[in-house]
């Protein structure tokens, strides 16, 4: 069995960056897809950025220019690197991921634990 474990979060001040990283536990999958959602106290989780391994990326309005998701494949990682981080992003962020079974070829979701992102000064 798979897990993706996030790293990476804590506490930042206004204007600060902080990387997030979700790797698969296991060598025998690869990312096909990755995301990031964040869930903020009382509000819904929501999309913050997607993207797939051939290079396409989507990103929440409110993130545009200070966030960037990628991945790195030996590594079997994807990372959220974010930017001029704000109060507002405040959350917990989850990764969702689509892995690739590399034994059966079969492509399963999974969700990372996820991590705390404190902006504040």
């Amino acid at each position: 069995q798979v897990q993706l474990v996030e790293s990476g979060g804590g506490l930042v001040q206004p204007g600060g960056s902080l990387r997030l990283s979700c790797a698969a536990s296991s060598g025998m999958f690869m990312f096909h897809t990755g995301s990031w959602y964040r869930e903020a106290p009382e509000k819904q989780r929501e999309l913050v950025a997607t993207g797939t391994i051939h290079g396409s990326t989507d990103y929440l309005d409110s993130v545009k220019g200070r966030f960037s998701i990628s991945f790195d494949s030996a590594k079997r990682t994807v990372y959220l690197q974010m930017n001029n981080l704000q109060p507002e992003d405040t959350a917990v962020y989850y990764c969702n991921a689509d892995l690739r079974d590399l034994i059966s070829s079969t492509t399963t979701n999974y969700w990372g634990q996820g991590a705390q992102v404190t902006v504040s000064s």
